[in-house]
């Protein structure tokens, strides 16, 4: 018997709806796992990525593990950030 290693999901329909549309598993779960409260709410009071720095999207890059960031301008870490 196959044991399931991913961790559990709250909405295992609108998972899969996601993964089909090409949604990441991360971002899938991440959507698919939110309090349905809080899905319908706008971001929080963060700045826009057009106001970081460089250093600071590459930093956040890092934290959610995009690769290939240390060669990539402030425009592409924006996009990898907003898609990821």
């Amino acid at each position: 018997m196959k044991k399931n290693t991913r961790a559990s999901i709250k909405n295992e329909s609108q998972y899969e709806a996601l993964r089909d549309q090409g949604y990441s598993k991360e971002k899938s779960a991440r959507i698919a796992n939110a309090d349905s409260k809080e899905a319908g709410r706008k971001g929080g009071k963060a700045s826009p990525y057009e106001d970081w720095s460089k250093e600071k999207l590459y930093q956040k890059a890092k934290e959610i593990g995009i690769e290939g960031r240390s060669k990539m301008k402030k425009s592409e870490l924006i996009a990898n950030l907003r898609n990821h």
